[in-house]
């Protein structure tokens, strides 16, 4: 089983790259957070899952061992494949994967390509109690929250016209003094403070 590989860069692409081990070159699957850390002509050390099926022996590679262990988790759920898993680790971060399971929000990963509502709810049941250590608390929930209110604000404020840049700084203003209004009440609110 191959657990870990130090190299270098041969190839770089956003979902792969080539490590040469000492004149052998190792094709490994890796999320656009993993790639942007990488170097061509660097050395490189990346964790890695080995992957064996009857038809492929795949390797996937990762900066840090908590995003292994995410990957993990997500395979380990029925209907996410490999594939889907780096496309999740590629879209959020390991905090956001993490918040959205923990507050039980499948439409945030739904937006991740591949992933439909019954696989979404599928994750959020498997591993709602295996997630708490990717750093995720309650002040880190409510951001989130926060922040998708903010968008949907902010949405809702360019289809009326109104700049993403003016409403976005008001918006900001007003998430800190009242962090749990509903999307309907700060668009009210950036309306009269614009």
């Amino acid at each position: 089983m191959i657990y870990s590989l130090k190299g270098i860069v041969q190839q770089l692409n956003p979902t792969s790259v080539v490590i040469d081990v000492q004149g052998v070159g190792y094709l490994v699957g890796v999320s656009l957070q993993t790639s942007e850390k990488l170097v061509l002509g660097k050395e490189t050390f990346l964790n890695i899952q080995q992957i064996i099926r009857e038809d492929a022996n795949l390797l996937f590679g990762f900066n840090t061992i908590l995003e292994k262990e995410m990957f993990n988790l997500l395979i380990s759920v029925n209907g996410v494949g490999p594939v889907s898993a780096l496309i999740m680790l590629s879209s959020l971060s390991l905090t956001e994967i993490s918040a959205g399971i923990l507050s039980n929000n499948s439409v945030m990963l739904q937006k991740v390509k591949g992933i439909g509502a019954k696989t979404a709810e599928r994750i959020i049941i498997d591993l709602r109690d295996k997630v708490q250590k990717f750093g995720v608390s309650d002040e880190n929930i409510s951001i989130f929250v926060n922040n998708k209110v903010k968008e949907e604000s902010l949405s809702a404020l360019e289809v009326l016209g109104i700049s993403k840049k003016m409403s976005e700084k008001i918006a900001d203003r007003i998430l800190k003094q009242n962090p749990d209004l509903r999307v309907e009440d700060l668009v009210k609110q950036i309306l009269k403070n614009i």
